[in-house]
């Protein structure tokens, strides 16, 4: 077995008893990255060329410090972002209801599909709509100054290799229950993963320490920012435009009643690559 081989097994014991959750994969990504190779072959680094700073990232990672802000980069579809601290970084729950987004604005019959992402952080779901819809017009609007300036960062990186789908996004620093009002009733599709932790959960400390506190909390009963998405979604939306929410696991039935209560059509409730309730769409009557 290789030097780094061996380091990686102890960073990984070390991972796992720090309480990281996915361990192996972690000090694997760490140590890719740090020597320049693919996973697959850091079996091939000599011992030679070991580098010593491994140690250093994996003190960090031990410490709870996400591993996204380690590496600098998360991951999410087709993209990726530029992450650190002051943004969310995106999870792969969120890349379901992107996916079902997506879905229907490509069988939507309409020229150029208008989307308004309400919360973009990072700007990931705006990005990937872009880029995966083509013919769709995304406006993206977060309100943090600190996530407003990694939207930026990763829109302009994606300008460099595809310009026609960052210039398909427009970026409005703004408060997601009162922007965009130039385009009520002209919206077709709304989607948000807003703040819907409660407060006074408990939380990882990745979640709890790193993220920003204004992605996080959503209030009592974590459901303050969900009922302003779904105010602002009747607002901008056409008749027949529909809308996506992501939320906690275990509020899919008040987020569904959020929207049934409010006479929307066909509100339904979307689960997660684990089978937990997700997200819910609903169509504007």
């Amino acid at each position: 077995m290789s030097l780094l081989l061996d380091e990686i097994a102890i960073a990984t014991a070390r991972l796992a008893d720090a309480g990281v959750e996915s361990p192996r994969t972690d000090a694997e990504v760490i140590a890719a990255r740090l020597h320049g190779v693919p996973r697959s072959q850091l079996h091939l680094v000599p011992d030679a060329g070991f580098d010593p700073r491994f140690w250093d990232e994996i003190a960090r990672r031990e410490a709870r410090e996400p591993l996204q802000h380690i590496t600098g980069v998360a991951f999410f579809r087709y993209l990726e972002l530029a992450v650190g601290p002051g943004v969310f970084v995106p999870r792969p729950e969120t890349e379901v209801m992107t996916g079902w987004a997506i879905e229907r604005l490509a069988a939507m019959d309409v020229a150029e599909p208008v989307v308004a992402d309400l919360g973009t952080g990072s700007g990931a779901i705006a990005l990937a709509i872009a880029q995966e819809v083509p013919r769709a017009v995304v406006h993206a609007v977060e309100a943090d100054p600190l996530a407003v300036a990694w939207a930026q960062r990763n829109i302009a990186s994606v300008a460099q290799a595809a310009p026609h789908t960052a210039g398909r996004v427009t970026l409005h620093q703004d408060d997601f229950g009162s922007a965009l009002a130039d385009l009520d009733g002209a919206v077709d599709l709304v989607i948000s993963n807003p703040p819907y932790i409660p407060l006074g959960a408990s939380v990882p400390p990745e979640v709890g320490e790193y993220d920003p506190a204004t992605a996080l909390w959503g209030g009592a009963d974590g459901m303050d920012a969900v009922r302003v998405v779904a105010a602002t979604a009747a607002r901008l939306l056409r008749p027949g435009g529909l809308v996506a929410v992501e939320h906690g696991a275990q509020q899919g039935r008040a987020v569904y009643w959020v929207f049934a209560d409010a006479g929307w059509q066909d509100p339904r409730n979307h689960a997660d690559l684990a089978g937990r309730d997700r997200f819910v769409t609903a169509r504007r009557p």
